[in-house]
């Protein structure tokens, strides 16, 4: 879906990738990771984060990037949560990636018979 979604911007590669980060980024000659942060909660995690990357690779900086305030609630697992339920997510993504959200929870659903669950927005 993010390949998808992102196909029509020029200078972006999506791409996966298996083991540490910065292996990575020394394969594919990146100098920079970018992340995002949402929630004081958030920093805590990335900047432990960002130590142990400078350590393993001191060439390669972190730069934080924070949200605006419209977006700090807003995380994938909420979102998979409420379109497991049948919530309406297109507030939250793209048209294709609610509609995709929907067929998978409507298969998943069909095929555990309704025990599918996730669950802290359920009751």
């Amino acid at each position: 879906m993010v390949k998808s979604e992102l196909a029509d911007i020029g200078n972006i590669r999506v791409v996966g990738y298996q083991g540490l980060t910065v292996d990575f980024c020394h394969e594919i000659s990146a100098k920079v990771i970018v992340r995002g942060l949402r929630v004081f909660s958030d920093f805590e995690h990335e900047f432990r984060m960002a130590l142990a990357n400078h350590r393993l690779a001191p060439d390669i900086e972190v730069v934080p990037l924070i949200t605006s305030e419209d977006h700090t609630f807003l995380t994938g697992t909420t979102v998979r949560e409420i379109a497991s339920l049948g919530g309406d997510v297109t507030d939250f993504v793209t048209p294709s990636v609610a509609k995709a959200l929907k067929r998978r929870f409507e298969e998943l659903s069909e095929e555990d018979s309704g025990k599918f669950s996730i669950s802290s927005l359920r009751d």
